[in-house]
C-alpha cells in the first residue's frame, strides 16, 4: 500500500500504471469486447480494389491487408505480446538471480565461472543472438519467450552478483553464520529478501524491453507466425502498405510505444521508492 500511495503522487507513474493496468484489462477482456474474429477475413473488409478500409464507423481502426478487423487484432495481438514479455521476462530475472546469487555467494573458482559466461553472454548482442536462436529453432509463442528469456538475464545476474557480494560481507550475515546457519536459511532468509526489490524493479523495466524485443523478432518474421496476431508482426504483414494505409503501420508502433513508455515509467517509480539509494533524488 505504501508503495502504491506513494506511486499516485506521481504524475507519471500514475499515467504509466494507467495505461498498464488499461492494456492488460484490454489483452484479458478481448473475446468479449473486440468487436470481430482476429482471422475473420471479411467480405466488406476491403475496398472494391481490394485496398484496405480506412478508420471508419464500421472498423474504428480500418482494416489490414487481408480486410481483418486492425482493432480486433490488436486485443488479441495484446495479448500475445503480453504473455511473451511477462513470461519471457520472468524467466530471465529468474535466471539472473539465480546465477548471480550463486556466484556472489559462493565465489572462488566457481563464482568466476559463472561471471565469466555472463561476460561472455553479454558480449554477443543481444538482437543478433536472439535472431539466431529463432532462426534455428521453429518459432512459436513460447519458443520466441524463451529466446528472449535467454538473451535477457545478464543484466540482472551482473547486478545480483553485485549486490550479493556486498551483502555476504555484512555483520548480520557474517553473524549467522557464527551461529551456524546453514548456506540455504542464509541465502532463503537473509540474502534473497534483500534482492527482491532490484527484482521487482528490473523485472518491471524488463518487460518493455522484452515487447520490444518481441515486437522486432515478429517484425523480422521469426518471431510470432501469422495468423497468430501479435504487435510486431501486425506491422510485419503490413509494411507494403506503408504508404497506401499508413494506419496499419502507425497505430501498431503508436501502442507498442505507449506500452514500453508506461511499463518504464512504472519501473522508474518502484526503483525510486524501493532502492534506498535513489531516495531523494530526482
Amino acid at each position: 500500500m505504501r508503495v502504491l500511495k506513494t506511486m499516485i503522487r506521481q504524475p507519471s507513474a500514475l499515467f504509466g500504471l494507467f495505461i498498464v493496468v488499461l492494456v492488460m484489462g484490454l489483452a484479458i477482456a478481448a473475446p468479449l469486447i473486440a468487436p470481430y474474429s482476429p482471422n475473420e477475413q471479411m467480405f466488406d473488409g476491403l475496398t472494391l480494389e481490394g485496398a484496405p478500409m480506412p478508420p471508419g464507423a464500421q472498423f474504428l481502426l480500418g482494416t489490414d491487408t487481408l480486410g481483418r478487423d486492425l482493432l480486433s487484432r490488436l486485443l488479441y495481438g495484446a495479448r500475445t505480446s503480453l504473455v511473451i514479455g511477462l513470461v519471457a521476462n520472468g524467466i530471465a530475472v529468474s535466471i539472473g538471480l539465480l546465477i548471480g546469487i550463486l556466484a556472489g555467494y559462493v565465489r572462488g573458482l566457481f563464482g568466476n565461472l559463472l561471471m565469466r559466461f555472463t561476460d561472455l553472454m553479454m558480449a554477443f548482442p543481444a538482437l543478433l543472438l536472439a535472431i539466431v536462436l529463432a532462426a534455428l529453432l521453429r518459432p512459436s509463442l513460447w519458443i520466441v519467450a524463451m529466446v528472449i528469456a535467454l538473451v535477457n538475464w545478464v543484466q540482472v545476474a551482473r547486478i545480483v552478483y553485485t549486490e550479493t557480494r556486498g551483502l555476504v560481507e555484512r555483520d548480520f550475515i557474517l553473524a549467522e553464520r557464527a551461529l551456524g546457519a546453514g548456506h540455504l536459511r542464509i541465502l532463503f532468509h537473509h540474502i534473497l529478501p534483500h534482492l527482491m526489490p532490484t527484482a521487482i524493479v528490473w523485472g518491471t523495466l524488463g518487460i518493455a524491453t522484452t515487447v520490444l524485443l518481441e515486437a522486432t523478432l515478429s517484425f523480422l518474421g521469426i518471431g510470432v507466425q501469422p495468423p497468430q496476431p501479435s504487435w510486431g508482426n501486425i506491422i510485419f504483414e503490413s509494411q507494403s502498405y506503408f504508404q497506401a494505409a499508413p494506419w496499419l503501420v502507425f497505430i501498431p508502433g503508436a501502442v507498442i510505444l505507449l506500452t514500453a513508455l508506461s511499463f518504464n515509467l512504472v519501473g522508474d517509480a518502484l526503483r525510486d521508492i524501493l532502492d534506498p539509494t535513489q531516495r531523494g533524488r530526482g
